[in-house]
C-alpha cells in the first residue's frame, strides 16, 4: 500500500476521532513503531490491521470503514492528479479514464506499487459498470472513491452508485449511473 494513503488514513482518523485514537490503532496494530510517509510502498497488510482494529474499536464494519475513507480521499487524490483530469469531466467520465490516467501514472512513477485494475464498460452517457480487480479486496474503498467523486462534482444527488457483487471480493462490479 502506497504511503500516501496510509498517512491520509492518519489524518481522516486523526480528524473523524482524534490523535489519541490513531495512537491506540497503531499500537493495537502492532505498528506503534512504524512512521508513514508518503513516498514509501508499505505491506497490504498494515492498512488490513489498522481498518480491522479500527471495526473492532468503532463496531463499524471494515467495508464501510473503506467506503467512508474512500470517500474521505477524493480531494486529496484530485489535487494529486490534477494535472491529469480535464475541465469538462464530471463523474462518469472520470471513472471512465481513471485507469489510463491516473492509474497508469502511478504505475509509471511507483513501479512497486499497484492499485486495482479498474475495467470499465460505459453502458450509454449516464451508465457504466466498473469492475474492480484486485487481490487486496478492498472493493468498498472504490465504492467510496465513486460516491466521493459525485459529492466532488456536485452529482451526488444524481449518481446512484449500486456494488452489484460483494464489496470484499476480488472482482467487484460496480453500476454508476446518472439519473
Amino acid at each position: 500500500m502506497h504511503g500516501t494513503i496510509l498517512t491520509l488514513l492518519k489524518r481522516y482518523v486523526q480528524t473523524q476521532y482524534d490523535h489519541s485514537t490513531w495512537v491506540k490503532l497503531m499500537e493495537l496494530s502492532g505498528l506503534e513503531h512504524v512512521e508513514f510517509d508518503h513516498k514509501t510502498v508499505y505491506p497490504d497488510e498494515h492498512i488490513y490491521a489498522l481498518v480491522g482494529q479500527a471495526a473492532e474499536m468503532t463496531g463499524i464494519p471494515a467495508g464501510e470503514l473503506h467506503e467512508k475513507f474512500g470517500e474521505y480521499l477524493v480531494p486529496d487524490l484530485m489535487y494529486m492528479y490534477q494535472k491529469l483530469l480535464k475541465p469538462e469531466w464530471k463523474t462518469l467520465d472520470m471513472l471512465e479514464h481513471t485507469e489510463l490516467t491516473m492509474h497508469k501514472q502511478v504505475r509509471k512513477e511507483h513501479t512497486e506499487n499497484s492499485p486495482p485494475v479498474l475495467e470499465v464498460t460505459r453502458l450509454s452517457p449516464n451508465e457504466l459498470y466498473i469492475d474492480y480487480v484486485s487481490p487486496r479486496r478492498m472493493g468498498g474503498l472504490a465504492v467510496g472513491i465513486v460516491r466521493g467523486l459525485a459529492t466532488y462534482y456536485d452529482e451526488a444527488d444524481r449518481i446512484d452508485v449500486q456494488p452489484t457483487t460483494t464489496e470484499d471480493g476480488e472482482r467487484v462490479r460496480i453500476h454508476v449511473r446518472r439519473r
